[in-house]
């Protein structure tokens, strides 16, 4: 999730700083003393972009463009995701019983409806861990009987104990009505005597 607040200037609180310049390039670990001071003469602002890093991480910028280009950024991550389009989950185990299996495809099949990305997780609990083929199992078996909703984005992975997968929704054309197969008589005709 994008970090909405960054401490600027005074509201820095290290001892020692990573100074990153205007430019981008690393110009060392200062105090933060003198690293204000570096930003006051070019009259610009400290901007502590990496709080968690030891020591942390501080930019000289213009802080309101700073934040212009943090929300440029973000509005074309938006504008790359279609309209309308969301991202679902179902959460599985790799022992769950059949008729949970079958409620949460069923669930699956809805969101196709709607246009959905779906994302199936498959959730290792303690010993659980040691039988992964059951989760892949699982997996080919979700996949399968949601084909003609859902392709498979990528093959599965793991991500610490949980197995996902993704799947995108099938694209359903409306096919106009054409003609039938099966002859089709005219009443009128077939009734009247020659």
């Amino acid at each position: 999730m994008r970090r909405l607040f960054y401490r600027t200037n005074w509201q820095i609180k290290a001892d020692k700083v990573r100074l990153i310049g205007e430019d981008g390039k690393q110009i060392g670990t200062l105090s933060l003393i003198e690293a204000r001071e570096l930003a006051r003469q070019k009259g610009l602002d400290l901007v502590e972009i990496a709080q968690k890093a030891n020591p942390p991480v501080v930019k000289i910028v213009n802080y309101a463009k700073f934040k212009y280009q943090l929300a440029k950024k973000e509005k074309e991550t938006r504008k790359g995701s279609k309209k309308g389009e969301r991202l679902k989950e179902i959460r599985l185990t790799p022992f769950i019983g059949r008729a949970d299996l079958e409620t949460r495809i069923n669930r699956a099949k809805k969101f196709s409806k709607k246009g959905d990305r779906l994302k199936v997780v498959v959730k290792f609990l303690g010993r659980q861990i040691t039988q992964k083929d059951f989760g892949f199992r699982l997996l080919d078996q979700v996949r399968e009987s949601l084909k003609e909703f859902y392709l498979s984005e990528r093959e599965p992975k793991f991500s610490g104990r949980q197995l996902i997968m993704f799947l995108t929704p099938v694209k359903i054309k409306n096919k106009k009505n054409g003609p039938k197969d099966q002859k089709t008589e005219n009443p009128q005709v077939g009734s009247q005597p020659v």
